[in-house]
């Protein structure tokens, strides 16, 4: 088969308001848009993995400048589908401000801002700075007497 004859591996969603940033994207990156999502339902193409709080989704870079991204997710396809799975696009948003993550955290049901794997390992605390310090000695516990050393009861022959 020649390129654009695959026949498609995927399905193809979209949640409406992604639809509605599809179709009040310049024309440009519409038509780019477009191109790209039948590259990723024909397994042409794969989107870079989001991390952290978006981790099972994946972005693509639509513009030369990487100031317009998708952000989709592959789901199992309905029943009545022809694909076990199919591609669903969450949002079609400019990078500008983390807006398309926000807008997709919204999307999603999500009640605080959704945060990358870096940023949740930031505020993580790191185990090389927690300080240890030495259990004391059973002798140094308050509350247990301090036995003196007994004299020995052995001779020396």
């Amino acid at each position: 088969m020649t390129r654009g004859q695959h026949q498609p591996a995927f399905g193809l969603s979209f949640d409406p308001r992604a639809l509605t940033d599809l179709l009040q994207a310049p024309t440009d990156i519409r038509d780019l848009t477009l191109a790209y999502l039948q590259e990723v339902v024909n397994a042409e193409r794969f989107g870079l993995r989001l991390t952290g709080d978006l981790e099972g989704y994946r972005k693509l870079f639509i513009d030369s400048r990487k100031d317009w991204r998708v952000v989709y997710g592959l789901r199992p396809a309905p029943e009545t589908s022809t694909y076990r799975q199919e591609i669903h696009v969450v949002a079609v948003r400019p990078r500008a401000g983390n807006d398309v993550y926000d807008t997709v955290g919204r999307r999603l049901g999500m009640t605080s801002r959704p945060l990358s794997a870096r940023t949740h390992a930031a505020r993580s605390s790191s185990p090389q700075l927690t300080t240890r310090s030495p259990a004391p000695m059973p002798s140094a516990v308050p509350g247990l007497p301090h036995l003196p050393q007994a004299p020995s009861h052995h001779h020396a022959r």
